[in-house]
């Protein structure tokens, strides 16, 4: 997304908070209103002191107590200014994260499946708190900057506008300067944020799978990876800090040149009206220096504040980018699928990643309460026709039915309600057993929560937690992988869903553990459609349908003892694991 673009898109996000935005905007007319009253009051002052006991005590009064009064409603304003400008910022920073973690779950999975999960937190967290910040940049040092600059040229002009033409005719310099660095840091801020993305990237990948890493003793290999993406960020945050500390240096010359423009003017001036009827005072010259300096300084400011801003405006621009992703297909006119009988049909489906087709006239017809099982080799699609029940994915051609309707027909939310899945990898997050257990069923009572995970054969280890139940996950208690999978699938049991996908959902039990589990599965089955993917075979034998898959079409169907007799595909898996085993 273009600089450009990402400027308006903020602007858009500020208008909800229009009210504090007028709020600001008054605050900061206050201040520099404030600011520049000090030194028209401080010269008049002077001016006071006509010399050695000759001092307009009383007009010298005045002057000091208009000036504590300018100062004092300034501070005020400031301090409003910093309140509205810091409320602002933060609902934004909290707007666009609500924005992006939403959109996050409306993304279809193939967009989630083809980025690192580490980008995408940066997006979230890192690019959205850097343009929150370069927009409370902008009212507390921006907005105030050009005010006041724009305030005091009209002060000079009124006042002596030879002097106030003078210094406007050094002032493009300084706009020229600034733009000049302006334009190269937004491109060095653009470099930075790509590389600290792709860094955290890495590094997020790496600490999850930290395991595989030393299992692999990739540990040496993993660490010059990161030293080249970590150098490759050094480069980038060198040349984005070259750039924005050129800012610093450039003002404080043109600064410099418009302060000795003021002095050597105003000096003459001086000098040159003393004996004429409106003379341009000592008072006057030392409100122009004042003035002078506060018309300098905003422009030092605001060319720090610029290259700050284009940080945060290449942040926005991911950020933005990420929002403005194609989302899946609303579905919200669709028909919502009340409890399933079970009967699902597939009719010539075909389904593919990318340009080359993964599953190809795939057919299947499974009647109501039977137990199907999914087996076949590695990468031969049992996942993939997982996801295309659950509308993961959806098909790209043909159709797949539930109870007759085209999957495709049906509310995602409704689909996916009739179904209880177990997958091979367990996901708990970081809270209470109990709410981890009740995920599917906020409402369920103690009673079924307590028998759902007697059922899963989980209850006994759940009450050796430090705090039972009310153990938090992570902070409090450690559980083994075996223990997390059969809370995943007391959670499944307490939804009591129409129908079950069990992918591999023993893998990580003990033998023991396992057929009593099996055993629970087995009174959870009775009058559910099942879908179980297996790579163990015994586990499928007592299942009404086998279904072997094979290059993502089913090569052979029926009981396991007819799948035997027949002496096939299945029948050389069955003997080639059971040799193992």
């Amino acid at each position: 997304m273009s600089k450009r673009e990402a400027f308006k898109t903020l602007l858009n996000y500020m208008r909800r908070d229009w009210a504090f935005f007028l709020l600001a905007a008054l605050s900061a007319v206050g201040v520099v209103a404030g600011q520049l009253l000090c030194p028209y009051f401080a010269g008049r002052a002077v001016d006071c002191i006509l010399g050695e006991g000759s001092v307009l005590w009383d007009e010298l009064a005045r002057h000091l107590t208009a000036i504590g009064i300018s100062a004092a409603a300034a501070m005020v304003f400031w301090w409003l200014l910093a309140v509205t400008g810091n409320r602002i910022a933060y609902r934004l920073l909290s707007a666009l994260r609500k924005d992006a973690f939403k959109k996050v779950a409306r993304l279809p999975l193939k967009y989630i499946d083809n980025r690192p999960y580490g980008d995408l937190v940066g997006v979230i967290v890192s690019d959205a708190e850097t343009a929150s910040d370069g927009i409370l940049l902008a009212f507390n040092q921006l907005f105030t900057g050009i005010l006041t600059i724009f305030g005091v040229l009209g002060i000079m002009l009124a006042v002596r506008w030879e002097i106030a033409l003078a210094v406007f005719c050094i002032t493009p310099v300084s706009f020229f300067a600034a733009r000049f660095i302006a334009r190269r840091t937004f491109a060095a801020a653009k470099r930075q944020t790509e590389a600290r993305a792709d860094e955290t990237a890495f590094a997020d990948e790496m600490l999850q799978n930290l395991k595989v890493v030393k299992a692999f003793l990739r540990e040496e290999k993993n660490a010059e990876i990161f030293e080249e993406k970590n150098e490759t960020l050094r480069k980038a945050s060198l040349k984005a800090t070259f750039f924005s500390s050129t800012v610093n240096p450039t003002t404080r010359f043109i600064n410099a040149l418009v302060y000795a423009a003021v002095v050597l003017i105003g000096g003459i001036y001086v000098l040159l009206t003393a004996d004429m009827g409106t003379p341009f005072t000592v008072g006057s010259l030392t409100m122009f220096l004042q003035y002078a300096n506060q018309y300098t300084k905003p422009f030092n400011e605001i060319s720090e504040v610029a290259a700050e801003f284009q940080s945060a405006l290449a942040s926005a621009g991911r950020v933005f980018s990420f929002l403005a992703e194609g989302e899946e297909v609303s579905d919200r006119d669709n028909f919502v699928l009340p409890a399933a009988e079970g009967r699902v049909e597939a009719a010539d489906a075909s389904f593919s990643y990318t340009d080359r087709p993964f599953i190809e006239n795939f057919d299947l017809k499974v009647e109501p309460g039977m137990r199907v099982a999914i087996v076949g080799p590695t990468g031969c699609g049992k996942t993939t026709l997982i996801g295309l029940l659950m509308r993961f994915y959806d098909v790209t051609g043909g159709a797949i039915y539930l109870d007759g309707h085209d999957i495709r027909t049906v509310t995602r939310a409704s689909l996916r309600a009739n179904f209880g899945m177990v997958l091979q990898e367990t996901w708990l997050k970081t809270a209470t057993v109990r709410e981890n257990l009740c995920m599917g069923r906020e409402d369920c009572s103690e009673e079924e929560m307590f028998a759902a995970a007697r059922a899963a054969k989980a209850d006994a280890f759940i009450r050796r937690l430090p705090k039972g139940y009310d153990t938090v996950l992570g902070e409090e208690g450690t559980l083994s992988e075996g223990q997390r999978q059969l809370l995943c699938i007391a959670r499944v049991m307490l939804c009591h869903p129409p129908m079950l996908i069990l992918d591999e959902a023993t893998s990580n039990i003990d033998t023991r553990t396992e057929v009593l589990v099996q055993e629970a599965f087995a009174e959870l089955m009775k009058g559910r459609t099942c879908f179980i993917v297996a790579h163990r075979l015994s586990t499928v034998r007592s299942a009404d349908l086998i279904l072997v898959m094979d290059r993502g079409s089913i090569v052979e169907q029926g009981t396991h003892e007819e799948l035997l007799a027949r002496g096939g595909f299945y029948a050389s898996l069955y003997r080639a694991q059971f040799s193992r085993e």
